[in-house]
C-alpha cells in the first residue's frame, strides 16, 4: 500500500506539471495567439471575440484556474474549426489510435521475443549476429521512412494492402508494422541482454543438471525471471507509441489522435492541439505509472523496499 500511494503521488505531481505546461502552450506561441489563429488580415472585432471566447482577456492566474476547473469537468473547450466539443472529437479518434498502438505492440512482441531468445541461446553465432543486425536496421529506420517504403513495396508494387485509411484489418497491417518495428528492435536487445544474464545463474545450471530440456529451461525458468526489465521497457515503449503514432498516422492517413494533431496544426485550431497534447502526455504518464506499479508487484523486493 505505501508503494501504491507513493507511485500515485508521484504521478499526480507529474500530471500537474503536464497541465501547467499544456496551459502555457497557447501562451508560448510567438506573437499574439489570436492573430496566429486568425491571421493578420482578420478584423479587430473577430480577434477580440476569439480572445474573449478563449478567455485570453482575463489575467493569467484567472485563466489557469478556469482551465483547471474545465479539466476537472472534462471540458476541453470547443474546436475553432468544427465548432464541436473537443472531448467528442477526441472520443471519436481515440479508438483508432488505441487500435494501432495495441497492434504495433503485438507486432513488437511477436518479433522481439523470438529474435531476443534466439540471439541469447546462440550467443556469438551467425543467428546472434543476424538477429542483432535485424534489430539495428529496425532502430535505424525512422517511421517517416519505413512507412513510405512499406507502402511502395506492399501496397503499390505488390498490391497486398491498402495504401492508406482505416478500412478493415488489411489497412492496419502496414501502420502496425511501421510503428512496431522500432519497438521490436529495442525490445529484442533487452530480451537478449536480460536472458544472457539469467542463463548464468546457479538455478539454471541446477535445472539443466536435473535433466530438463533446453526448451523447458529457457521458457519456464530463464525467460520468466528475465521478464522484469522487459516489462518496464514495454510500458515505456507503449507510452512512446502514442507519440510515434503522430508520424505514422500522418503517413498512412490513419484517423487517430496523431492525425488529428496534424490537422489541427494545419487549421490553426490551437484548442484542439492543446487537448491532444494533454491527452497524449497524461496517457504516457499513466502508462508509465502502471508499469512501475506492475514492476513492484512482480518483484517482491521492490514491494518490501517501498514498505520500508
Amino acid at each position: 500500500m505505501p508503494l501504491l500511494i507513493s507511485r500515485l503521488a508521484s504521478a499526480a505531481v507529474v500530471i500537474f506539471g503536464v497541465l501547467v505546461l499544456v496551459f502555457l502552450l497557447i501562451h508560448l506561441v510567438p506573437g499574439d495567439p489570436v492573430e496566429v489563429m486568425l491571421g493578420e488580415s482578420a478584423q479587430a472585432a473577430d480577434r477580440e471575440a476569439l480572445r474573449q471566447s478563449l478567455g485570453l482577456d482575463q489575467p493569467l492566474l484567472s485563466q489557469f484556474m478556469t482551465y483547471l476547473g474545465n479539466i476537472a469537468r472534462f471540458d476541453l473547450g470547443i474546436s475553432l474549426h468544427s465548432k464541436r466539443p473537443i472531448s467528442d472529437i477526441l472520443l471519436e479518434r481515440l479508438p483508432a489510435t488505441l487500435e494501432l498502438a495495441l497492434a504495433a505492440l503485438l507486432v513488437a512482441v511477436l518479433v522481439a521475443f523470438p529474435l531476443g531468445v534466439m540471439a541469447a541461446v546462440k550467443k556469438d553465432s551467425a543467428w546472434d549476429h543476424g538477429a542483432m543486425a535485424v534489430s539495428l536496421v529496425g532502430v535505424s529506420i525512422p517511421n517517416f521512412l519505413m512507412g513510405p517504403i512499406l507502402i511502395l513495396v506492399f501496397a503499390v508494387w505488390l498490391g497486398w494492402f491498402p495504401v492508406s485509411g482505416r478500412d478493415g484489418l488489411a489497412s492496419l497491417v502496414l501502420p502496425a508494422i511501421t510503428l512496431g518495428t522500432a519497438m521490436a528492435a529495442i525490445l529484442s536487445r533487452m530480451v537478449r541482454a536480460t536472458l544472457l544474464e539469467v542463463l548464468g545463474e546457479d538455478y539454471i545450471r541446477t535445472a539443466r543438471a536435473k535433466g530438463l530440456g533446453p526448451g523447458a529451461v529457457i521458457w519456464r525458468h530463464a525467460l520468466r525471471n528475465a521478464l522484469l526489465p522487459v516489462i518496464t521497457l514495454l510500458g515505456l515503449q507503449l507510452g512512446a507509441l502514442l507519440a510515434g503514432a503522430v508520424i505514422t498516422e500522418a503517413v498512412f492517413s490513419w484517423p487517430g489522435i496523431g492525425q488529428l494533431v496534424i490537422e489541427a496544426i494545419q487549421r490553426r485550431d490551437y484548442p484542439v492541439v492543446q487537448a491532444c497534447v494533454l491527452l497524449i502526455s497524461i496517457t504516457y504518464v499513466l502508462v508509465n505509472t502502471l508499469t512501475d506499479m506492475a514492476y513492484g508487484w512482480f518483484d517482491p523486493r521492490i514491494r518490501m523496499g517501498g514498505a520500508g
